[in-house]
């Protein structure tokens, strides 16, 4: 259908520049003959979970990125497997042994590189990115190589002719904040090195800070009753998702996408917060209501709440006064 991804990709598919998370259209134009198979997620689940229990007979800190990356910090075993390069081989070898499954695996001096060198070398490598020559290795690469940098920052970055990751750690800093925010100090910092977040312990999860949910129709919606149902559909699931995490939010944002891509976000913010889908929606809607002026159709949709505060016990003092629907105007 037409909003769906592409979830992985092999070696073949790779060679015609398919990616992973790019929609099946843009895929099926670079390559017309492509082989679409559905997703088995319980495997994927199942292996993730097989693959932890094997990091964890290495070490005690397993921080998960994803469901099928993690870092691994070993630097209280330094020395006990051998050197990084013998060290990852080892896990790499021990995964393929028992599990079947090839991975590729970056040892370097912080997580940002590690998980760099895990993609730059695959499939089944291991890359080892040391302090001494990460400029020699990393800094020729395309901009795009470096963790959160996507699609929008690359084209904003290459405007200023920052194409490389050296280009990027050259940079003054304070420029890159002028464009960036403080995205681009912290990008720049990455480019130089300068990561020094520790490895999580697993099972420990940062506060919450915003939850949302969207999602491109299978068709473009042309009334009010289209986009009631599907509004209320994706409010339903973030108010249950609030409920789930004890939060309620103060805040209300609505992502539109019509039927020429043209996207747009507007947000508004509570007087109180809430946990309810009827507040949510009614916010939502009356959000679309108020700005949708182009009458086009719309594709796609997106609700995300911040502001998030958390109630012990789910208590909130009430008003005294009347409870009423908060219009926008």
């Amino acid at each position: 259908s037409r909003h769906g991804i592409v979830l992985s990709k092999n070696e073949l598919a790779k060679s015609f520049g398919i990616k992973t998370g790019e929609s099946i259209l843009t895929a099926r134009q670079k390559c017309p003959e492509l082989e679409l198979v559905p997703s088995h997620f319980d495997k994927y689940i199942k292996y993730s979970r097989l693959a932890n229990e094997i990091y964890f007979g290495f070490t005690d800190k397993v921080e998960p990125f994803g469901l099928d990356e993690c870092w691994l910090d070993m630097t209280r075993f330094k020395g006990m497997y051998g050197t990084d390069e013998q060290v990852a081989d080892t896990i790499r070898n021990t995964v393929k042994k028992e599990l079947g499954l090839t991975v590729s695996v970056g040892a370097s001096f912080n997580k940002v590189f590690a998980k760099l060198g895990s993609d730059i070398t695959k499939p089944d490598t291991t890359t080892v990115i040391s302090s001494a020559r990460y400029k020699k290795l990393i800094w020729q690469l395309p901009v795009s190589d470096l963790l959160y940098v996507g699609k929008a920052t690359t084209a904003k970055l290459q405007v200023y002719n920052i194409k490389t990751i050296g280009d990027l750690a050259k940079t003054d800093r304070h420029f890159l904040k002028c464009i960036l925010g403080k995205n681009g100090v912290m990008l720049w910092n990455f480019a130089n090195g300068n990561d020094n977040s520790p490895v999580a312990e697993y099972g420990q999860f940062p506060p919450v800070k915003s939850i949302g949910n969207g999602t491109t129709a299978p068709r473009d919606l042309v009334s009010d009753d289209d986009i009631k149902i599907t509004l209320l559909s994706i409010c339903e699931s973030v108010a249950a998702r609030l409920r789930e995490h004890n939060c309620r939010c103060r805040t209300v944002q609505l992502l539109v996408k019509d039927c020429e891509f043209f996207t747009y976000e507007r947000q508004y913010r509570l007087s109180y917060p809430t946990n309810t889908t009827k507040e949510i929606f009614n916010i939502a809607f009356s959000l679309y209501k108020k700005h949708h002026t182009s009458g086009k159709p719309v594709r796609g949709l997106a609700v995300k709440t911040s502001n998030l505060s958390i109630t012990a016990n789910d208590i909130v003092q009430l008003s005294i006064f009347p409870e009423e629907m908060q219009n926008i105007k």
